[in-house]
């Protein structure tokens, strides 16, 4: 038996049940009747409903539950989220830039077996499926959803652990390996423009099969593939790409309404949630959840000593009449009793027990629809709102600015009804553009990412955070090795094919 990381083939079938510890363990394809698992339909279905548990299933440690622990990692990889302490200590190495450039680190090897893991499943559908039992409709939806995660893990792993994508350039740099049909023998890392290539060909073939209606915002239709590839367009630079797709996927999704932008981001029934994750209420989430670490009313250790902060520089950015301008607080509000006892905080409208330290700037969008004794909530992966960014910076990097500011009014009057369209050109919309982006993405996992496909620097200078808590950690130069994610070590020790990064 061989033990391959990346394609993590049969034994951790998310397709019909929760993985198991032996994850690593792989067998020859003859010995596992995979082709037994696609009879029918009904279960491909069940295949597919198991990666979408995925997305927010607890692997090892209470940090690595799927994509909401992976977005934690990209913000704390940035300047927009502020650790006010260092807590109890979770995610402070990452934030203090050591564990992603430590290939034994439990997190660099739990972010690369996640995406691999779905992938390994995607492969295993879209091999079987169309020689499965049922309506033809079904099989091109479950299809059409496995080549939609398949493109999307490649993407989110070629923009960790490669060099970024550089438009107008052969791009010849090692990506990642490419997974199309799953093996227990090591494969090399492609160049990034390969990776990118099968990422692209494979969302191309996911928005023919995909149809726009679902059976819930947890499954991809049509919309979240052409978001996808909105999101795959302006990382290579291709504006117009990303400009059109942008728009087409965010079609008859409404942008939040004020009372939606307060009500905690943990509901995927939002009108403006193209696709997010959709919890079970009554399937506790413990401390793995991504409320235990992002909310503000969730009473984990981490959150009433750590409350996560807004950058102070970005937060000066955001006029007063702007709704965003409340999802964090400058000065929580001690609720006290009759006898002048302190039984809580206000925080915007949020309360919290007396037990939580109250901080300057402290996040209350994110609210944990359990309150103080559940960690449970719906993640959003993707919102309308981030494909009228995506629209407007890719018409401003094309040099159509009156078009780009349109775009970026359309949004932010929804936030600011006293914003007025941009007079802004050239760099400076595309500035501004950007710094809309950070307040109304914050905490959703994009800073690290935005940052390495635009070469910026990371600058935490002048602003709020603490230098003991991020070791004094300011600025990491833009281009520099260290945006490079390690590869596991574990998978270096058993595929010989895959080459370290730059150390």
């Amino acid at each position: 038996m061989k033990r391959v990381l990346y394609s993590a083939f049969a034994a951790c079938l998310l397709l019909l049940s929760s993985c198991e510890k032996e994850y690593l363990d792989t067998t020859p394809t003859d010995r596992l009747a995979e082709g037994s698992v696609f009879t029918t339909t009904d279960n491909g279905w069940a295949a597919i409903n198991g990666m979408h548990r995925s997305m927010f299933f607890q692997y090892d440690a209470q940090d690595q539950a799927g994509q909401g622990s992976v977005m934690i990692n990209m913000d704390m990889l940035g300047e927009d989220v502020v650790n006010t302490s260092t807590g109890n200590g979770w995610w402070i190495a990452t934030h203090r830039w050591l564990t992603h450039r430590n290939e034994n680190a439990g997190t660099v090897t739990f972010v690369y077996r996640f995406y691999y893991k779905l992938i390994a499943n995607a492969n295993m559908i879209i091999a079987n499926i169309d020689k499965a039992t049922g309506p033809e409709a079904d099989k091109k939806a479950i299809k059409g959803q496995a080549l939609a995660y398949r493109a999307w893990a490649h993407h989110q792993l070629v923009q960790i652990f490669a060099e970024r994508y550089k438009a107008g350039q052969t791009n010849n740099q090692l990506g990642v390996p490419v997974m199309v049909t799953n093996t227990i023998e090591g494969q090399p890392r492609e160049t990034v423009e390969d990776v990118y290539a099968q990422i692209n060909s494979d969302l191309d073939a996911a928005i023919a099969l995909l149809p726009a209606s679902r059976n819930a915002k947890s499954h991809i239709n049509v919309n979240v593939a052409k978001g996808m590839k909105a999101r795959v367009a302006l990382t290579m630079g291709k504006w117009a790409d990303a400009a059109n797709f942008a728009k087409e996927a965010r079609e008859g999704y409404p942008l939040e309404t004020t009372a939606q932008m307060l009500s905690g981001f943990n509901n995927v029934a939002t009108p403006g949630w193209i696709w997010g994750s959709a919890q079970i209420q009554d399937q506790t989430t413990y401390f793995y959840s991504f409320f235990a670490y992002m909310s503000v009313n969730f009473s984990s250790t981490n959150i009433r000593s750590n409350p996560k902060a807004i950058n102070s520089k970005l937060y000066a950015t955001i006029a007063d009449s702007d709704v965003r301008k409340q999802l964090w607080d400058t000065t929580p509000t001690a609720i006290k009793d009759a006898a002048g006892k302190t039984i809580g905080y206000d925080v915007n409208g949020v309360q919290i027990l007396p037990t939580f330290t109250p901080k300057t700037l402290m996040n209350r969008k994110f609210i944990s629809a359990g309150g103080s004794g559940s960690s449970i909530g719906d993640v959003p992966y993707m919102r309308a709102a981030e494909m009228y960014l995506i629209e407007a910076e890719a018409l401003a990097r094309l040099g159509q600015d009156p078009l780009a500011a349109k775009a970026l009014y359309d949004l932010v009057v929804t936030r600011n009804p006293n914003y007025v369209i941009s007079l802004n050109t050239g760099q400076a919309l595309i500035d501004e553009i950007l710094v809309q982006r950070r307040v109304e993405l914050w905490g959703e996992g994009f800073r690290f990412l935005d940052l390495k496909r635009t070469n910026s620097a990371l600058d935490r200078a002048g602003a709020n955070h603490i230098a003991t808590v991020i070791a004094d950690l300011y600025t990491i130069p833009a281009g520099d090795k260290q945006w490079e994610w390690l590869f596991p070590k574990r998978e270096l020790d058993t595929n010989p094919a895959v080459v370290q990064n730059p150390l």
